[in-house]
């Protein structure tokens, strides 16, 4: 009976351990997972803490915090090399070497001498004188020998001359003559006076010009009106001509040889209708136009001369800007 007892005691002693290595499957206390455990912990590679087990339980793995990685060894510094000798200071530092001496230099350094004029024409900011023009100066050089100079004419880029838009023409250079009297210093050659065109150019100085061109506007213009479309054009019968008055040897030099005179020897209407003084004086239409021409020219020029003067004015109208006496109308 003793015995019976003491063998129930240590089966009652052995059976938690037995039931604890290995539970059934219908137990409803937990399984130990320490075989997911294991194999977790294999899978992270960090080093586990072992717990010793009691008398219910088995070793636990807890993963601990990761040891830290050695640091290499620190590299020595610029200074420390510079310290130590084995790098030269010249090599660290910031500071710009200086420049070797001339003789020191590359040998393709090889200064030349350049002219100061090349110098100063490639650092010059002022721009270089123009050439100059070939074709001017020949022409300037081909007209060089003609002494005096043109006072008072002036020529607009449009064609006119002696300052006055109205006066076309060109101007031209001085003419000279042997012939005590003659002569043209300030002269033009005139094409046209208000719009109404000459028949031939008038070489004459700017003052003729200008008188020409008061006549035209306040005399000629209104005194055709508008018969055959107006006033066209002037019949030149004369302009410079060194020469003695009409014509004759002896005489005075004219105002034809100084070019202050102009003949006219009729007009040109717009129709193409051509009115003569030769023919056209003492007519009933074409006389009267031809005496107011006539005789309100008598203001704007010096000499008015024409038909019934003398014989040598009976074909045509003669004007001029005499100078130094009063006027002279016949």
């Amino acid at each position: 009976m003793r015995g019976g007892a003491i063998a129930l005691a240590a089966l009652i002693a052995v059976l938690p351990v037995a039931l604890a290595a290995k539970a059934p499957l219908t137990s409803q206390r937990p399984v130990t997972r320490t075989d997911l455990a294991e194999k977790a912990l294999e899978k992270t590679g960090l080093p586990r803490l072992v717990i010793p087990a009691g008398p219910a339980m088995s070793a636990v793995a807890v993963p601990g915090p990761p040891s830290p990685a050695l640091r290499p060894k620190p590299r020595p510094g610029a200074l420390a090399l510079m310290v130590a000798g084995a790098v030269p200071s010249e090599a660290m530092s910031i500071r710009p070497r200086p420049r070797p001496p001339a003789a020191a230099r590359p040998a393709e350094i090889v200064q030349v001498a350049v002219p100061p004029a090349l110098l100063d024409a490639a650092f010059t900011v002022r721009p270089q004188a123009r050439p100059k023009n070939l074709q001017r100066l020949s022409q300037v050089n081909a007209v060089a020998y003609v002494p005096g100079k043109v006072a008072g004419v002036l020529t607009s880029r449009k064609g006119s001359v002696c300052g006055d838009p109205a006066i076309k023409g060109t101007t031209i250079p001085p003419i000279l003559s042997r012939v005590k009297g003659c002569g043209l210093e300030d002269g033009a050659k005139i094409t046209s006076v208000a719009g109404v065109k000459l028949s031939v150019p008038a070489e004459i100085d700017c003052t003729t010009a200008k008188a020409l061109k008061t006549w035209v506007e306040d005399t000629a213009i209104p005194a055709v009106g508008k018969r055959g479309g107006g006033l066209s054009a002037l019949q030149v019968a004369g302009s410079y001509a060194c020469r003695p008055r009409n014509n004759q040897k002896g005489n005075k030099v004219s105002e034809h040889g100084r070019g202050r005179a102009i003949d006219i020897g009729g007009y040109v209407l717009a129709n193409g209708t051509t009115v003569s003084v030769l023919k056209g004086w003492g007519s009933d239409a074409s006389g009267m136009v031809l005496a107011s021409m006539r005789k309100e020219a008598c203001g704007p020029f010096n000499t008015v001369l024409g038909p019934g003067s003398d014989s040598y004015h009976r074909d045509h109208l003669h004007f001029d800007t005499a100078r130094g006496r009063g006027p002279y109308c016949r």
